[in-house]
């Protein structure tokens, strides 16, 4: 199972940075256990917090020529990573 799935960069999570806090979006059945672990392992810092976040789906509407479409974003789980001080994760390392 891929628990990471992607970096979540954001201009209040880029913010955070300077507090060792930063952002991932992660498998919808992974727990916090999980996350702490795999963090730890690819990418060689110490973590001391994870928070997680459901984010729901929206509903989007759009307007075309052959009349009103609806859809549904996709749910995803937000994590919240707080590592030590000291310590830095530099996702554009692995690009």
């Amino acid at each position: 199972m891929n628990i990471l799935k992607q970096p979540l960069v954001t201009k209040k999570l880029s913010d955070m940075n300077s507090e060792n806090v930063y952002g991932l979006i992660v498998d919808n059945k992974a727990n916090k256990i999980e996350i702490k672990k795999i963090v730890e392992q690819l990418y060689g810092v110490t973590v001391v917090q994870v928070n997680t976040i459901r984010c729901a789906g929206k509903n989007k509407t759009r307007y075309t020529k052959r009349g009103l479409r609806q859809n549904k974003q996709a749910a995803y789980k937000k994590a919240l990573i707080t590592i030590k001080a000291g310590d830095v994760i530099d996702f554009y390392s692995h690009v």
